[in-house]
């Protein structure tokens, strides 16, 4: 059977019908909306209240802190060249801002304890020109938290990251994002200034339909935390990149490591969490990872489910009144959920390893039974054999040792101990012996095993 990459008419219906909804009970003068899936745009929508000009697909709106994203790409870019590491204090790379004990991930992840907006007077609705230092943007009380204890938005601390990639790059953060993020990608509808076709941001009575333009000031310093416009095609792309990495701005591996939570949940708020650069939601049991953004006038959202590889992008021109990312969500699930995705056929590996498959089977921690199975990328992954429990996937290291990807045992190492004919005898993994049987007596099990063995009630 063929797989269309078409979406059936009934789904492009309920797409078309959320968003003309959200147009019409959101009081928005317009919206647009994208969803992707497998890479591929496979459908576009827009309401608008004027009769014959909809926005489309390629239409600008402001994206606001959906610019984070793209600073912290730039970020990881740099640790990656190794220029810095996450772990520096913002002072070995910018002295002198008053906060330089604060590392890069602290800043990444919003849990460096800063304020979460610069001092009056509103910087999102007047000129940057307002604040020409950092010192401006950091305000007198730059602490709220102690850095590191919990997730605390800062609108500043993007600020510092965009100051710091200026810094080490010896050029503008406008410069480097257009020439390592934008250029490679092919985003040439994403700019820091609008560029026509664009939408002109409202702000509409809260009581009352009416209507008030909204000023599109720059941001100056601010620009890193909230600058860009962007279309929603451009987003589908940009969103592309956050699945799988792109070997000419990030890796894949990297890319991951954005989408990790970062930063301790708000307190009572398990249902999300911040990743680096990355917003992580949980919705009708979906995983999102993305960024939500508004500025006056403009409000956006974009999703990305890896795990059934559809992606939407939400952008309208309200300053409020949307809900943009329940929207971008809620379109996200009626394509998974409407025509979940194909998985791929099975096929065998091109070769076992005789090794590796001697390997597989059930493994014993105590008495709790585990599988330990050979996945086709020649990794390693160990689940419980009933309920919930400490499952992880494990990649080989040059040295003989395996090294956990996720899970209980993410970063921890699984060791094939041998006896000196080369059998197996156990696996080590962080300290915990697996056997062959439950407390296996033949194997190094601590505390040893009862040399009377297994009993009975009445032995």
């Amino acid at each position: 059977m063929t797989y269309s990459e078409e979406l059936l008419p009934g789904t492009q219906r309920a797409l078309l019908h959320r968003i003309a909804t959200a147009q019409a009970e959101g009081r928005t003068p317009s919206v647009v909306a994208a969803v992707q899936r497998q890479g591929r745009i496979v459908w576009s929508g827009s309401r608008s209240c004027v009769d014959g000009h909809a926005p489309d697909a390629d239409t600008q709106f402001r994206i606001g802190s959906l610019t984070k994203t793209f600073t912290a790409v730039l970020v990881l870019r740099l640790r990656d060249e190794g220029l810095l590491d996450l772990d520096d204090p913002l002072e070995k790379h910018l002295p002198g801002t008053g906060v330089g004990g604060v590392t890069v991930l602290q800043l990444l992840a919003h849990s460096a304890g800063l304020g979460a907006e610069s001092p009056a007077p509103w910087w999102e609705r007047t000129p940057g020109t307002l604040r020409p230092e950092l010192a401006d943007v950091l305000g007198e009380q730059t602490r709220m938290h102690p850095p590191g204890r919990r997730h605390h938005y800062s609108n500043p601390g993007y600020t510092l990251l965009g100051a710091l990639i200026e810094a080490v790059r010896g050029a503008s953060w406008a410069d480097v994002l257009q020439r390592e993020i934008l250029e490679p990608l092919g985003m040439s509808r994403t700019s820091t200034q609008p560029q026509a076709p664009h939408a002109g941001g409202w702000a509409v009575h809260p009581w009352a339909d009416a209507l008030l333009p909204e000023p599109p000031e720059d941001l100056g310093l601010m620009a890193p935390a909230g600058q860009l416009w962007s279309t929603a095609a451009d987003l589908l792309r940009f969103a592309s990149f956050l699945s799988e990495g792109d070997d000419r701005v990030l890796g894949a591996a990297s890319v991951a490591e954005m989408r990790v939570p970062s930063a301790p949940s708000e307190s009572g708020d398990w249902q999300g969490g911040y990743g680096l650069g990355l917003q992580l939601v949980r919705q009708d049991g979906r995983t999102l990872v993305g960024h939500t953004g508004s500025l006056p006038g403009f409000l956006a959202a974009l999703w990305l489910s890896t795990e059934d590889d559809v992606a939407a992008v939400v952008l309208a021109n309200a300053t409020s009144g949307l809900f943009v990312g329940t929207v971008a969500a809620d379109l996200v699930g009626i394509v998974a959920e409407a025509e979940p995705r194909i998985p791929e056929p099975w096929r065998p590996l091109p070769e076992v390893d005789a090794e590796l498959l001697a390997l597989t089977g059930p493994w014993y921690w105590g008495t709790r039974a585990n599988i330990l199975r050979l996945t086709a990328d020649r990794g390693l992954e160990l689940q419980v054999l009933q309920g919930s429990g400490r499952g992880a996937r494990f990649v080989a290291q040059p040295d003989g040792t395996w090294i956990g990807l996720d899970g209980y045992y993410a970063g921890e190492t699984l060791r094939i101990v041998k006896a000196a004919d080369g059998s197996v005898t156990h696996l080590d993994l962080g300290s915990f012996v697996f056997t062959r049987e439950p407390y296996d007596p033949a194997s190094v099990v601590p505390g040893g095993v009862d040399p009377e063995g297994w009993r009975g009630l009445g032995a």
